[in-house]
């Protein structure tokens, strides 16, 4: 018989029974899971320039505590850890793609004092990144049933977590695999660190007599190739960036260009520095916008559902048990909204009122509509444009901000604001992703649209402590922490307030990713960019995971890559990260 037991969580019960599912096991489990999710998975951020869905791995995790130690079998209760976990891990890319502008732009003549990270401006950015998460669950789980269970959107990410949460013995296999890779990569990271110091790179080509335009140099890292292979074939187009500047650009520049730039061309950190570094910047900035503007009929489809969901919340009443009270939601609207002004309003003493609540008003409407269109976006193509429209609405606040204050009040008041809007978004894709997984499995919504709101206030936290210190040992927008979409929104945000027209290699860059973002094969254009703008020896590294990939796929089926290697190459991100997380924590602290 099923045990009666039962405690409160503020308005939620926890059951305990032979199918429990939102029990504090699951919340404690959930928010554990997530804070290692996201401290992995934002220190990839930071070197890649772009993030992994952590869904899958939690799911994968949590099936290893619950079922592998604590001997627990229900699904809904991974759905729920699974749920929290990456509602923890939202937090990631929403900060990594944004905070960590101002360090880039500290080092600009004029905004030296952006970069001022004190405890109350850290608490301001925490709150703001909360009030951003609220805002976008309110406006988006309204949408649950118009975009699941009518217009059956196919969200492939919550597919494939539902399908680990229907396999509690493969899950558990998984998470061993997960288990030994992370020893792995932690234990080659360590030895990296102990023989090389932070210097992870090895010069292959030098030492084998290749041209040094060629720029053969491996960075030394087993995360890298293991975000490659989950990846796969998707992440081609990262390592052609990288193999285009190198292995076509720079020889044919080296025959046909100028002696000036035959001088670049032998060095190709100078190359880099000079000519693919910005084109890649413009690359990126053409892409999101680009990206925004073909996503035009998923927009449509996005506002017909936005229709269609409003007028079904009064009439199916069946299944309003289903699903958070919608007045609870418009409070959360309301109050997100007013706390949003006084949030832009603290930000700087020379914010105005008016000033303040144009930027929250014009922010909150943006989280409305990113939100849906992202989450349409995923739902249908399982790509997700969070980093244009996050560089859309900086620039929207930025332009705000702008007239009438000192460029310094006017950069910090808008990445407040803009860290708000991008954490919003992140949530609201996130949400819908977890509540697809959860459909497939019988959840129940309304748990999983609580748990969502547990688990959201904590990544914010995590995230922006190890900004903090990951800064303070390696520096945000060196080699060894590139951060390409934080230096993407850093130099818009430069140009925006020094009047200063891009130059023609930001405009060709464009250009070009304005075309590739049109190809129809979803980020391309953002993945090529980030391949002329980062590192070749990380883009090396990453192709060989790449390569392994789909020589897995091609030799031993796409089953045992989604049985094996991924769960191992997930170990390989988690390991390292996590040493190089502690090595840093060692050398700020210790």
């Amino acid at each position: 018989m099923a045990s009666n037991n039962s405690s409160d969580l503020g308005d939620i019960t926890l059951k305990e029974g032979p199918y429990p599912e939102l029990t504090w096991v699951a919340v404690v489990v959930g928010w554990a899971i997530g804070g290692l999710i996201a401290v992995s998975i934002a220190y990839a951020a930071l070197i890649l320039g772009f993030s992994i869905e952590g869904s899958e791995l939690a799911a994968i995790l949590g099936w290893g505590v619950l079922r592998g130690v604590m001997r627990r079998t229900s699904i809904l209760e991974n759905n729920i850890n699974q749920t929290i976990a990456s509602a923890v891990n939202g937090a990631s890319a929403g900060i990594m793609f944004t905070v960590p502008a101002l360090y880039i732009l500290a080092k600009t003549e004029g905004l030296e004092t952006v970069d001022d990270f004190n405890a109350s401006f850290i608490a301001l950015l925490v709150f703001a990144s909360i009030t951003g998460c609220i805002l976008g669950l309110a406006f988006v789980i309204p949408l649950r049933k118009q975009m699941i269970d009518f217009d059956r959107l196919a969200y492939p990410g919550g597919i494939a977590v539902a399908t680990i949460l229907k396999s509690p013995g493969a899950g558990t296999r998984k998470a061993m695999l997960l288990f030994i890779g992370a020893l792995i990569s932690g234990g080659i990271h360590l030895l990296v660190l102990i023989k090389m110091g932070e210097d992870h790179d090895w010069a292959a080509g030098a030492a084998f007599g290749a041209p040094s335009m060629l720029n053969i140099v491996f960075y030394l890292s087993v995360m890298t190739i293991g975000v490659g292979y989950l990846s796969g074939k998707g992440g081609f187009w990262f390592g052609a960036g990288g193999f285009l500047c190198y292995f076509v650009l720079s020889p044919l520049l080296m025959y046909f260009g100028g002696d000036s730039v035959r001088e670049l061309v032998d060095s190709p950190n100078a190359m880099r520095g000079q000519l693919y570094r910005p084109t890649g910047i413009g690359m990126l900035i053409g892409a999101a916008v680009g990206g925004i503007i073909a996503a035009f009929p998923l927009i449509r489809s996005a506002i017909k559902s936005m229709h269609a969901a409003s007028q079904r919340v009064n009439e199916d009443i069946a299944s309003k048990n289903d699903e958070m009270p919608i007045k609870l939601l418009y409070l959360a609207v309301i109050g997100g909204a007013i706390t949003m002004v006084v949030i832009a309003f603290v930000s700087s003493p020379e914010m105005t009122i008016g000033r303040a609540i144009l930027m929250a008003v014009l922010g909150t409407l943006w989280v409305w509509v990113a939100g849906v269109i992202v989450a349409e976006c995923v739902g249908r193509t399982n790509w997700s444009p969070l980093s244009g429209m996050t560089l859309i609405a900086v620039t929207i606040v930025v332009l705000i901000a702008k007239s009438g204050m000192s460029n310094p009040a006017a950069v910090v008041s808008s990445m407040v604001v803009g860290v708000a809007i991008c954490l919003a978004v992140s949530q609201a894709s996130d949400m819908m992703l977890d509540l697809k997984s959860g459909y497939l499995v019988g959840a129940i919504p309304r748990r999983q649209q609580f748990a969502q709101y547990i688990g959201m206030w904590l990544g914010p936290i995590i995230v922006l402590m190890l900004m903090i210190v990951l800064h303070q040992q390696y520096e945000i927008g060196s080699d060894k922490l590139p951060a390409p979409q934080a230096t993407a929104l850093a130099s818009v945000v430069d140009g925006i307030m020094s009047d200063d027209v891009p130059s023609y290699r930001y405009t060709a860059g464009g250009g070009l990713g304005l075309l590739l973002a049109f190809s129809g094969l979803g980020g391309i254009g953002v993945l090529v960019g980030l391949g002329f703008y980062m590192p070749f020896n990380i883009v090396l590294t990453y192709t060989i995971g790449n390569l392994l990939r789909i020589v897995s796929d091609k030799t031993r089926g796409r089953a045992w890559s989604h049985d094996v290697g991924i769960p191992f190459a997930a170990g390989l991100i988690v390991g390292e990260a996590l040493v190089g997380v502690g090595y840093a924590l060692v050398m700020v602290f210790g």
